[in-house]
């Protein structure tokens, strides 16, 4: 299974700056069995708020830096991080995740062609 990790500025509409993908996105891609969280340079505490204000049960939040510990809670996965800026790809590729720009690719598109919609 994949595991993907959001950023939230940028990235998220609920973002500041809001971003391309919707909470449907993300709501989807939990339905369909993915293993979604996210990796924030925002404080835990904001996460986690955000995410129980908006209903949504993240199988992890953690700080952009910290994003390599999500490898050892969730082994033998192949695993995702989608971000707007340098850094985000950066901890990314230095945790070892794929990575998608939500601003410079077609992130939508991406995310269709793994079966997550936001309708």
């Amino acid at each position: 299974m994949q595991v993907i990790s959001f950023d939230i500025d940028g990235t998220l509409e609920v973002g500041d700056p809001p971003g391309k993908i919707s909470l449907a996105h993300v709501v989807d891609a939990i339905d369909k069995g993915f293993v979604v969280g996210s990796c924030s340079d925002r404080p835990l505490s904001y996460q986690r708020a955000l995410w129980k204000e908006h209903g949504i049960q993240m199988k992890f939040t953690v700080l952009k830096q910290n994003l390599h510990e999500v490898r050892l809670k969730f082994p033998k996965h192949s695993y995702l991080h989608i971000g707007d800026t340098e850094v985000d790809e950066m901890m990314a590729k230095n945790a070892e995740f794929d990575f998608v720009h939500s601003i410079d690719d077609d992130v939508i598109d991406y995310l269709s062609k793994l079966g997550i919609s936001g309708d």
